[in-house]
């Protein structure tokens, strides 16, 4: 599922399930100050809580292995290790945990590099604190959110689509042939025997692949190679 600032959405509707348990937060971010005005911002969100701090890219893996956090808030300039290689190592080492990037940066390239790398969400810094909210508390249930900004390049950098679908991987096939079937996240999971953050990821990177910002726009491309007809 992915989101924009605007609100819209493509699969299963926010707030169906309530949250059953406080969603553990990282901060990763080299500015202590950026990360103390987050910590103050946190910890008013209801079901929402801290777990650790860092300032680069190996404190960040280290504090994952110990705090065991839903989502690691992410800048992406950080020194030694960056925001993007440290994405790339969580998606690697701890798929469960779900990396919301925020930013000043929006160059193509970057925002590219991020999602590629498995990030589920990118904001721009100076989001208001109801953006940050949705954010952290969609991508800790599996979905893909972006600013209207991000977005809005995301789509501008995709071609025209062509006949063809993009090289998937063989997961990413099949998660994207039960999509164009008319199935749900949770329903895909079960099919699969996956965890629904780990479907999220496939649809991340489905969605990046195929250059398109909504589910429905992944289902008319599928359904155009031939997908989801059973």
């Amino acid at each position: 599922m992915m989101h924009t600032e605007a609100g819209a959405a493509a699969g299963a509707d926010e707030g169906a399930h309530p949250q059953a348990k406080p969603i553990r937060v990282l901060l990763a971010d080299d500015h202590p100050m950026i990360r103390r005005g987050l910590m103050s911002l946190l910890s008013t969100l209801p079901g929402v809580v801290v777990v650790g701090q860092a300032g680069n890219g190996r404190e960040v893996l280290r504090e994952a292995a110990v705090a065991r956090p839903d989502v690691v808030v992410m800048d992406l300039r950080m020194p030694g290790v960056d925001g993007v290689e440290t994405t790339r190592l969580l998606a690697r080492d701890h798929p469960d945990v779900a990396v919301l990037v925020l930013t000043m940066f929006d160059e193509d390239q970057l925002i590219s590099e991020a999602l590629a790398a498995g990030a589920r969400g990118y904001l721009l810094k100076g989001a208001e604190q109801d953006e940050i909210e949705r954010a952290i508390r969609a991508v800790a249930a599996g979905d893909v959110i972006f600013s209207a900004t991000v977005a809005d390049r995301v789509l501008r950098s995709a071609t025209a689509p062509a006949p063809a679908l993009p090289a998937l991987s063989h997961r990413e096939g099949q998660v994207l042939d039960l999509i164009a079937s008319g199935l749900g996240n949770d329903a895909i999971a079960r099919r699969l025997s996956l965890a629904p953050k780990t479907v999220g990821n496939h649809i991340s990177s489905i969605f990046l692949k195929l250059g398109v910002a909504t589910r429905s726009e992944a289902i008319v491309l599928a359904r155009e190679a031939g997908l989801g007809r059973r």
